[in-house]
């Protein structure tokens, strides 16, 4: 103690106590980060959950009602309520705790897949019917986007970004490989109302281990009104150069992927492929390809990461163009296989992106702009993709959803910022 009171020695102990604490933080990798397991494992149940999802109201419907019309309706009804309240998610989510939003948003959705799975199994459900619970899973789904994106860094430090983008990027679409192939079996083994059941249990799982996350408590925003908070979201949105020409891009690519995987493919699989269960095998091919490219992202820190990201979004198409002959299921799952590698390297690569680029207390609300100009047309993009099958049949549909991906993602290359934007990490 006679030690402490000279004011140099007091000093040497400061910084001996601050390296300790400073070391302390860095000697635990991600991996084994309590709150990091507990958001995986979270990511893990919830998504595979969701993977069947689409498998089952998909199928529910063109069983119920035989109309792709029919179906492109229910399933594009999430994302049209999306679209009507996700800036409001990111304001709200920026304003208060995104730990909690999550966890009402995902006991939201599992109401909603609750109540459409007994109405399959035990109800006469009408198109309006499952298109209202739709819309309230993806009033669901409109918070828990920007909320997911900003609580990354409430937990890991910067530096721990992308390895942390890397694991959980990898629950998640590797949830989708065992819930697809899950989702197939268990659709054309007991039904899509069951399958439903059991994805609302998983939303159940997952806002309980939500709930338990020790966060950091983000910086409080400055009392304004709810449109001054989107103005200044907004502001920050557009002066990036390289993320509002992403986000215009994957406007258009977003809507043929959900038209290819939510409802074309399923509608191919049904009458040329065998029905669910080789569409369950050709989705979790994709998702097996996302355990791969989460490797792979493990390992690379491109210096320019959106150059490399928007090359990779070109494999995107192969899976429509396999589709349009159709090509066999093993050929169609090595296409998707090779789509699920590339989307999960670019993830990372945008996550992580979007965490260093922009201001921690302004994330969710930009993450909204994001996701809203992602999905905007995306329900357009379903019900004309199912007017399309229907009218001038799958051959000339899927070649149009190809060129929808190859085209914008030409365009955006030629963005001087999308190319020589350099990763912060490596400055």
């Amino acid at each position: 103690m006679l030690w402490l009171r000279s004011k140099k020695n007091r000093r040497q102990a400061l910084t001996l106590i601050r390296l300790s604490k400073s070391t302390d933080k860095t000697v635990v990798p991600v991996i084994f980060q309590s709150d990091v397991a507990k958001l995986f494992f979270a990511y893990l149940v919830t998504y595979t959950g969701s993977a069947m999802a689409p498998i089952a109201v998909a199928f529910g419907v063109l069983e119920l009602t035989g109309s792709a019309k029919d179906a492109a309706i229910v399933i594009a009804a999430p994302t049209l309520a999306a679209i009507a309240v996700i800036l409001f998610g990111g304001v709200i989510a920026d304003r208060t705790s995104r730990k909690y939003v999550l966890v009402i948003a995902e006991v939201l959705s599992m109401l909603s897949q609750l109540a459409i799975g007994l109405l399959f199994i035990f109800g006469e459900p009408t198109v309006p019917v499952l298109t209202g619970l739709m819309l309230i899973n993806g009033i669901a789904m409109a918070f828990n986007a920007p909320a997911a994106t900003g609580l990354v860094v409430q937990i890991v430090e910067k530096h721990e970004l992308q390895d942390a983008n890397v694991m959980l990027g990898t629950a998640r679409n590797g949830a989708i490989a065992g819930g697809a192939a899950l989702g197939g079996l268990l659709v054309a083994t007991f039904g899509a109302g069951l399958t439903l059941i059991i994805d609302a249990m998983t939303f159940g799982i997952s806002a309980f281990l939500i709930g338990t996350l020790n966060v950091k408590v983000h910086a409080a925003i400055e009392p304004a009104s709810m449109f001054e908070d989107l103005r200044l979201g907004w502001w920050e949105f557009t002066s990036h150069t390289w993320l509002w020409t992403i986000v215009m891009q994957f406007s258009l690519i977003v809507a043929a992927i959900e038209s290819t995987f939510g409802l074309l493919g399923p509608a191919i699989a049904k009458d040329m492929l065998g029905g669910a269960i080789s569409w369950g095998n050709i989705a979790a091919s994709f998702g097996v390809g996302t355990l791969l490219g989460g490797l792979i992202a493990f390992k690379i820190r491109p210096k320019h990461p959106m150059f490399v990201g928007s090359l990779l979004v070109f494999v995107f198409a192969t899976v429509p163009l396999s589709l349009s002959v159709p090509l066999a299921v093993p050929i169609i799952a090595v296409m998707a296989f090779a789509a699920g590698v590339a989307g999960q390297i670019f993830s990372v690569l945008w996550y992580t992106t979007l965490q260093q680029q922009v201001p921690a207390h302004l994330l969710s609300r930009v993450s909204a702009y994001d996701h809203l100009g992602s999905i905007v047309l995306a329900p357009l993009g379903i019900v004309i993709a199912g007017m399309l099958y229907e009218w001038v049949g799958y051959e000339l549909t899927m070649y149009m959803v190809a060129a929808t991906i190859i085209l914008p993602t030409a365009a955006v290359l030629c963005v001087k910022d999308v190319r020589s934007m350099s990763n912060v990490a490596l400055d």
